[in-house]
């Protein structure tokens, strides 16, 4: 019995600091998030109304957050088919084959997520001006000038701009990790496949794909939730939402409201419908993507 109470006032030791961290740093502030939706303040002043559901019936009604909610939700759905098909599709190049400077390759692809994303925002807004640009420039060496773009001030096309900065980001550091499941994959699966005369086409869609599946599943929904973090950094240090809001996500409209527009009781309204938004899209993400886990 003694060593029972022992181990488990062992256990709590261990746990203690990491559950408190917990409760002090996500519980606690989410629990205010949601209290404070039902309050209308300002953010500077003591005079706290309750308005109860007010709040969300303003949110109802509101376009520009149903602007950016779409915004957000064309972010991560181009942003995460562009990442995922690219970071799986380079992997397996520089996995299973034999490409000379292999090592070098993976180094170049890595070094973006290794940047800092005010960094990164300072690369794409150069690489987007009208002007000097490279990318303009690039398409005048071509001969392609009526392809050239006002890319961060073209109300039509300056998300899909941010939605290439985020690819360009995370490509490297999936495309590792899928490189280590895929490195795992024991080589006597390709001679056999190889042996029934299957292409690497078919070695890929029978052996590779399902073996790294359940990696691809877990980053998948981790990806999704940093997009949306990310994606609101980004719109505030290359565009601040413009032009003409076209660059809006929900993050950024949530922290303008809340803290620029002093409507802090409002901004947290947001912050709920963003919350539940995530945990939803996390849930369907995992289940739309359940598969049976193969072992080798």
């Amino acid at each position: 019995m003694n060593k029972k109470k022992e181990r488990r006032f062992f256990i709590f030791v261990c746990t203690a600091p990491a559950l408190i961290l917990l409760s002090l740093f996500i519980l606690v502030p989410t629990v205010e998030v949601f209290r404070m939706s039902l309050y209308k303040w300002g953010g500077f002043s003591n005079n706290q109304v309750f308005v109860g559901l007010e709040n969300f019936r303003k949110l109802w009604n509101d376009l520009n957050f149903f602007r950016s909610l779409q915004n957000s939700i064309l972010l991560i759905v181009v942003v995460t088919l562009f990442t995922m098909v690219l970071s799986v599709l380079f992997a397996t190049l520089l996995s299973r084959e034999k490409i000379k400077g292999n090592n070098f390759f993976r180094i170049i692809f890595y070094i973006p997520n290794i940047l800092s994303i005010v960094v990164i925002a300072g690369i794409f807004s150069a690489v987007y001006d009208p002007s000097t640009g490279l990318l303009n420039n690039l398409l005048a060496v071509f001969k392609l000038e009526s392809l050239q773009k006002m890319w961060l001030g073209d109300q039509k096309i300056a998300i899909y701009s941010i939605g290439g900065a985020l690819v360009w980001q995370a490509v490297g550091y999936y495309m590792v990790m899928y490189m280590s499941s895929m490195a795992s994959i024991p080589e006597s699966f390709y001679e056999a496949s190889s042996l029934e005369g299957a292409g690497r086409i078919t070695q890929f869609f029978s052996i590779t794909l399902p073996l790294i599946w359940n990696n691809i599943r877990t980053t998948l929904t981790f990806f999704v939730i940093s997009t949306i973090n990310l994606s609101f950094l980004l719109v505030q240090a290359m565009t601040g939402g413009g032009p003409d809001g076209s660059t809006e996500v929900f993050l950024s409209y949530m922290y303008k409201q809340a803290y620029t527009n002093s409507s802090y009781g409002y901004g947290m309204a947001i912050g709920v419908v963003i919350f539940l938004f995530s945990f939803a899209l996390s849930a369907i993400i995992s289940q739309v993507t359940k598969r049976e886990v193969l072992e080798y």
